[in-house]
């Protein structure tokens, strides 16, 4: 039985519905901030812990338990559908993620499969584990990595400062380019459906590294991909969140997509971001999350600050402009959640 979330605050929200405060939850809230997620983390590789279900429900879990988030997001990675599509991925401490095998070449694009239900069904899995553990009282939501973000980890065989193979390739190759975009969209229309039909209550599109691209290109390379994708959801009941590094600039780009949400970097100011998109897109963000490693009185002024500039708005989802860093007190995000479930009331 998929629990019904629509009455919940951060889908009324996400729908652009009114909302007696603004729900909140946190990009990377399950994450190395917490020693309970080291506690599981030093027992399991990263693989491992996205790949066992019940591992995954357990640090899915985490913010819910401990700080009492209006939602959960899934435990997982942008990049397992790369994996799934033939790239050799691997996790090392204090290197981040690298695929052993970089798509570079006509041959290494061919070799990419987009038939990955069965490798991927680990993710399926795991949300209905979550489900259960949930138990109707918090939204879920599901995830995958847009396309042009995807490819930039396949092209490099890794993370990348400059993202130099990857321009050269949608410059010097552009075709093969849009047939490796067309693939990991393929892909990933196919895997976000998977987490609808296993149950998720909502979807995010993280398109992290758009930021990498000019004005053009991210209109050429990101986002025709990402309209393809979100058109192909079946998204009844369930709102669609668009993200990326970047989404002060793009935003009027991205609404062109439709999505329900757009999910906002720290750079802008919200409310003209709101005022600058078709009404009925709700919007997510944008706190800086450096905000959360100063005094908590800095912390408390700055969540109220942002409030105020959004009270008179539906269609706000409390968040930060990227993802919690690993080494922010425990202690300061249990602070702001506790400052905007306790203190934040729209208008």
């Amino acid at each position: 039985m998929i629990n019904n979330q629509k009455d919940s605050l951060f889908i009324r929200a996400a729908f652009s519905q009114p909302t007696e405060r603004p729900p909140v939850w946190m990009m990377r809230q399950a994450g190395r901030f917490m020693k309970e997620y080291w506690e599981i983390k030093n027992k399991y590789s990263f693989l491992e812990m996205c790949k066992t279900p019940e591992i995954a429900a357990d640090v899915t879990m985490l913010p819910v338990d401990l700080l009492g988030i209006d939602a959960a997001i899934l435990f997982s990675d942008i990049l397992v559908t790369g994996e799934a599509m033939g790239g050799d991925l691997s996790f090392t401490q204090g290197i981040g993620p690298k695929y052993a095998n970089p798509v570079r070449t006509q041959q290494d694009v061919d070799n990419l499969t987009t038939d990955v239900e069965e490798k991927l069904q680990y993710v399926p899995d795991a949300i209905k584990v979550i489900q259960q553990r949930l138990n109707g009282k918090t939204p879920l939501i599901g995830f995958a990595g847009a396309p042009f973000t995807v490819m930039s980890y396949l092209v490099e065989g890794g993370s990348s400062k400059d993202f130099k193979l990857t321009k050269l390739m949608i410059h010097n190759q552009p075709e093969l380019a849009h047939q490796l975009l067309n693939k990991i969209a393929d892909v990933t229309i196919t895997y976000l459906n998977m987490q609808i039909d296993a149950g998720v209550n909502a979807l995010q599109l993280f398109d992290s590294w758009a930021l990498a691209l000019s004005w053009d290109d991210y209109r050429e390379f990101s986002h025709q991909y990402n309209t393809r994708i979100i058109a192909g959801l079946k998204r009844q009941d369930i709102p669609i969140i668009s993200f990326c590094k970047g989404s002060s600039v793009f935003a009027p780009v991205m609404a062109e997509a439709k999505p329900d949400v757009i999910s906002v970097d720290w750079n802008a100011d919200l409310l003209n971001i709101k005022k600058s998109i078709p009404a009925g897109i709700a919007v997510q963000g944008n706190l800086d999350p450096h905000i959360l490693y100063a005094d908590k009185k800095v912390i408390r002024e700055r969540i109220l600050r942002l409030h105020d500039r959004m009270k008179e708005e539906n269609g706000f989802i409390f968040n930060l402009g990227h993802g919690i860093m690993p080494d922010i007190p425990f202690d300061n995000v249990k602070y702001a959640v506790q400052v905007i479930q306790n203190e934040l009331v729209n208008s």
